[in-house]
């Protein structure tokens, strides 16, 4: 599909597969607004932007996906000078060693892979409902299996792992994605999400004190996929007809697919929506 004239918003560009979703779409036409934590690494993903579509005006939002108020402040920019979006991609993929806390007093781990998701998408979903077609892309993964959602301890409080509470967010992800498209039933916008499969790219490098982890991270992706191979799916949901009507469904290869039992939960789906309006103070 042609991306001319379209207008893409998309979190976590800098790098991997979030930045050659970016660089591809706006080779097939599109402007890219993203959202960025480091000047220097947004700066340089802008050029290459330009690059690959110098006729577009592209740009970029500084912003830690990790802190609510932020992540409220920049999605209330986007719909501002934004008249309408085509695509929202969120792409988010943290892990932490250990626990910690954002600025908000949330686990950073659920603050930044799923409340981000949850912040940015509803403030922008008036600007995506004014696109003759929208569609909303949300990164998730098959770690999702291996993760559970307990409503008690949404803050990992009590107990902490930190693979555990990775694939909890990425449940997250596909339950935020499940509730969304329910209540986008009917409307022009759509709501899917991925598993983009075992890609080698900068994840875990977040975790910059542990030098063994770092090198063990890298040591293991070595093996994955590669980003451009990772991003397929994301470009897939984002850009082809063949899913221009598919809302809700959770996606690995360019093919739908079940997900986990825990991840078809509409009760979960909707009280997680819920607990999560609570937690960012929006209605």
């Amino acid at each position: 599909m042609s991306m001319t004239g379209k207008t893409v918003v998309i979190t976590g560009a800098t790098s991997g597969i979030g930045e050659v979703a970016a660089l591809k779409l706006a080779e097939q036409g599109a402007r890219i607004v993203f959202v960025a934590r480091n000047r220097e690494r947004a700066e340089i993903t802008l050029r290459r932007l330009k690059s690959a579509n110098s006729g577009a005006n592209h740009g970029v939002h500084l912003a830690d996906l990790s802190s609510l108020t932020e992540m409220k402040k920049v999605g209330n920019e986007i719909a501002t000078r934004e008249p309408k979006i085509d695509v929202l991609i969120n792409n988010a993929g943290a892990i932490f060693l250990s626990r910690r806390t954002s600025a908000d007093g949330l686990e950073m781990t659920f603050a930044t892979n799923h409340m981000a998701y949850f912040v940015i998408t509803n403030l922008l979903l008036d600007r995506l409902k004014a696109a003759p077609k929208a569609r909303i892309v949300s990164t998730a993964s098959d770690a999702h299996k291996s993760g559970k959602i307990d409503f008690s301890d949404l803050q990992s409080e009590r107990s902490y792992s930190s693979f555990r509470v990775y694939g909890t967010s990425k449940l997250e992800n596909i339950l935020f994605t499940r509730e969304l498209a329910r209540r986008l039933s009917g409307s022009n916008v759509t709501a899917n999400c991925l598993h983009p499969g075992f890609v080698g790219t900068r994840f875990g490098q977040n975790n910059a004190s542990n030098f063994l982890v770092k090198g063990l991270a890298r040591g293991v992706m070595a093996f994955g996929l590669s980003p451009q191979q990772g991003a397929q799916t994301i470009l897939y949901l984002a850009a082809s007809p063949e899913v221009e009507n598919e809302s809700g469904g959770y996606f690995y290869k360019c093919r739908k697919i079940a997900p986990a039992p825990a991840a078809q939960s509409d009760a979960d789906a909707h009280r997680l929506w819920e607990e999560s309006s609570k937690i960012a103070g929006l209605a």
